[in-house]
């Protein structure tokens, strides 16, 4: 039923019954009970700067917020949409849009639904309605993402998709700010307008998440470094997370009075205030260049989603409390007592909009879904090959690495002329991270740079591993080229949903729209000599090698590392493809292989276009009766264990994987086939470790001969001697090189 008491036609056929939503019911009866005033004003209320025009328009995108909601319910109700969480009760959130422009990026919370449709009817030539429900049944035609997940998002809108209940886009929405102002600063373009804000919304019970605390102690930090960073945080505050409420007073007394975060708090069932307020946040921010804290607080209708039943767990006066502050009511009081509007006009507009959303919604069902797994998957498609050999090729012909004609690099010296080239060749290019800058790395391997580069590309960032991902996750998505150093393979799994569920799904989840290019650094692995215990040695990196759509790069020999991380560098640049480069610390300043002063471990820098393909990898030796498969220090112990064996009559080759994601399975097979054994020579743990992925691709090739495989133990890497107890060693190789080569 409509609010003038006239059926609506159904989804799927020529009626439907009279809705029994109580959050409709109300809406019809309070307004019904309104009276219409007899003079018109041009201000929605005396001191308020929102004209009644612009209001109207407002409530029009709150109304068209509401239909969605309710179609969105009624479409899973009928099996036919997938998608329920609404945005009732956080309608204010149109006001915020309304402050910002079209051009201003967004970073939007699951329930800003009527800041989406503001935008989209401010811009023109957008349907929201249609949108936002191609959306709910899945559709292929999703603008936002292509099918693939009901998000708010729209590339020509400037509207970032997100799908994060957990605050994990603040990061990214400070990188998105940081950028804007870097990009000015070192003088390269940006995605952005040079004066854009960056607005990020989120719920209140997500502000309690450690994610969103250091988002905005990172901006925080930054504000009173007096380094510009213009994005408004907008916590959409409704008092309760799914079943669990927030504190009363909380959000105001954890974020008000913050030093570098200006505080703004309005009503946002009040549509005026709320429009008067983010018109001030927004322009505070604007001229400032300052982070802001926009406080606004909501309520929760229709319950968390179209599963939810409120009852279990919130009490009749709570539930009948948040229905008296519906914000469509007083958006409609405010328009009715200003004379804009009488009460029938209002229930005649939302008969009029519900009207135009069911038969939007009926349009949609029509439209079809992903329907093959190549569709599913296509923007999770690795870079061309091509491209990225034309890119690396002509880059490194601009200005050859300076130590090309040296014959003695180690690997961290080969990394540091690589990411010279990179930041000599590509002005977007930025390198930051902990102790990176001044100090040149806890290794030495960015020694030089800031000095050459200056400050503003190679830089220090607070030791806050999520704050780091995040920055390069918004100034990849901004137009900068990041390289981002985690210090440890260790501190990674503190932020790694900054890769997983940020950097990683925001490809596939924009359709290809949106992407984060970068090269993420990470020192790992074990066997420091000297230096040790869990957390300067680890070689977790299952939580990598799972993630769809990441290239995982793993070098060994100081040439290969410089080819490597060029090939990433383009990779990055012409495909946005998120890499991840390991580099093993032990091997830093290895200068010798076998014999003290043999300078087995040293390599010249690679000459103009080599390169190392993704997913491809290097054959040392050609020994006809084993071959041994490794990667990172592995590579180190299988070739000196190659040496031994050969004592023994035994002739191996040693494939080193060089890439952990995509498998040189290719490569794997056919040096598998050279000598019709195999032995897998992996420094990870054997559960989870890339052994067990090694395996499976030779048995899914169709490899028949004898396998085997030695890895490192079950275990943490314990301090001093005791690593070498739980640790590959060169004596397991050997020992299962002689046992595999016995095997007839």
């Amino acid at each position: 039923m409509d609010g003038s008491g006239r059926q609506r036609p159904g989804l799927t056929g020529p009626g439907r019954p009279e809705s029994t939503d109580p959050v409709e019911a109300h809406f019809v009866a309070a307004v019904g009970e309104l009276t219409a005033a007899t003079l018109r004003a041009d201000t929605i209320r005396p001191g308020s700067e929102l004209t009644t025009a612009r209001a109207l328009e407002l409530f029009d995108a709150q109304l068209t917020s509401r239909h969605l909601d309710l179609a969105a319910r009624r479409l899973r109700a009928q099996g036919r949409g997938f998608y329920t969480i609404g945005s009732a009760g956080h309608e204010g959130n149109a006001a915020v849009s309304a402050a910002v422009r079209v051009t201003d990026p967004a970073l939007l919370h699951y329930r800003s639904g009527a800041f989406f449709v503001e935008r989209a009817f401010r811009a023109g030539g957008r349907d929201p309605v249609r949108d936002v429900l191609l959306g709910v049944v899945a559709a292929a035609q999703d603008p936002a993402s292509g099918g693939r997940h009901k998000v708010f998002g729209r590339h020509d809108l400037a509207v970032i998709p997100q799908t994060s209940t957990i605050a994990s886009h603040l990061p990214r929405a400070v990188g998105v700010a940081f950028a804007i102002e870097r990009a000015r600063r070192i003088g390269v373009g940006s995605e952005w307008p040079g004066d854009a804000v960056v607005v990020c919304s989120f719920g209140d019970a997500s502000a309690n998440h450690s994610t969103a605390v250091g988002a905005v102690n990172a901006a925080t930090n930054l504000a009173y470094r007096r380094l510009p960073l213009p994005v408004l945080f907008v916590c959409e505050d409704n008092g309760i997370g799914i079943s669990v409420p927030t504190a009363p007073g909380w959000i105001a007394a954890a974020y008000s009075g913050r030093t570098g975060l200006e505080y703004f708090a309005a009503d946002g069932c009040d549509l005026a205030d709320a429009h008067d307020t983010a018109t001030r946040a927004v322009e505070f921010v604007r001229a400032q260049r300052r982070p802001a804290f926009l406080h606004l607080r909501t309520v929760r209708l229709m319950g968390h989603a179209g599963s939810d039943v409120e009852s279990a767990y919130r009490s009749r006066a709570e539930l009948a409390a948040d229905l008296e502050r519906d914000p469509l009511v007083g958006s409609a009081r405010l328009l009715v007592a200003s004379g804009a509007v009488t009460p029938e006009e209002v229930l005649a507009r939302y008969r009029e909009v519900g009207d135009r959303v069911d038969d939007a919604a009926r349009a949609v069902l029509g439209e079809s879904p992903l329907t093959t797994r190549a569709e599913v998957v296509r923007p999770l498609a690795g870079p061309s090959a091509a491209i990225v050999a034309g890119h690396v090729q002509h880059v490194s012909a601009l200005k050859p690495g300076r130590t090309e004609h040296e014959a003695g690099l180690t690997v961290a010296k080969a990394v540091n002329a690589a990411l010279a080239e990179a930041l000599d060749t590509d002005p977007t290019t930025i390198v930051f991270g902990e102790d990176v800058g001044r100090k040149g790395g806890v290794y030495g391997v960015t020694r030089g740079l800031a000095e050459r580069f200056g400050s503003a590309r190679v830089f220090d960032t607070l030791l806050d591993e999520q704050a780091i991902l995040g920055l390069a996750a918004g100034a990849g998505l901004s137009g900068l080229l990041p390289v981002p150093e985690i210090q440890y393979l260790a501190y990674l799994h503190n932020a790694e949903d900054q890769i997983r569920g940020e950097a990683a799904t925001l490809g596939f989840f924009s359709a290809g729209q949106y992407r984060n290019p970068m090269v993420v650094r990470i020192a790992g692995y074990g066997y420091q000599e000297g230096f040790g215990g869990h957390f300067h040695n680890d070689d977790a990196v299952a939580v990598l090698r799972d993630v769809p759509g990441i290239v995982v790069a793993s070098p060994s020999l100081p040439d290969d590392a410089a080819a490597i991380l060029r090939t990433c560098v383009a990779a990055a640049r012409t495909s946005g493809t998120v890499c991840v480069f390991l580099e093993p610390i032990a091997r830093y300043h290895t200068r010798d292989l076998h014999e003290p002063g043999d300078g087995g471990w040293l390599a010249p820098y690679p000459g103009v276009g080599e390169h190392a393909a993704i997913g491809r990898g290097r054959v040392h030796g050609d020994g006809r009766d084993l071959t041994v498969v490794t990667f990172g220090n592995g590579l180190y112990l299988s070739l000196r264990a190659a040496k031994t064996l050969a004592k023994k009559g035994i002739r191996a080759r040693v494939l080193d994987l060089r890439w952990l994601a995509p498998l040189p399975v290719g490569d794997l097979l056919r040096e598998a086939n050279a000598t019709g054994r195999v032995l897998v020579a992996d420094e990870t743990r054997a559960s989870g470790g890339v052994s067990e992925g090694v395996l499976a691709a030779l048995v899914d090739g169709g490899f028949t001969g004898p396998m085997a495989r030695v890895a490192s133990a079950d275990s943490y890497v314990p301090l001093g001697d005791a690593a070498r107890l739980v640790l590959l060693s060169e004596h397991d190789i050997v020992a299962a090189a002689v046992g595999l080569a016995a095997r007839g």
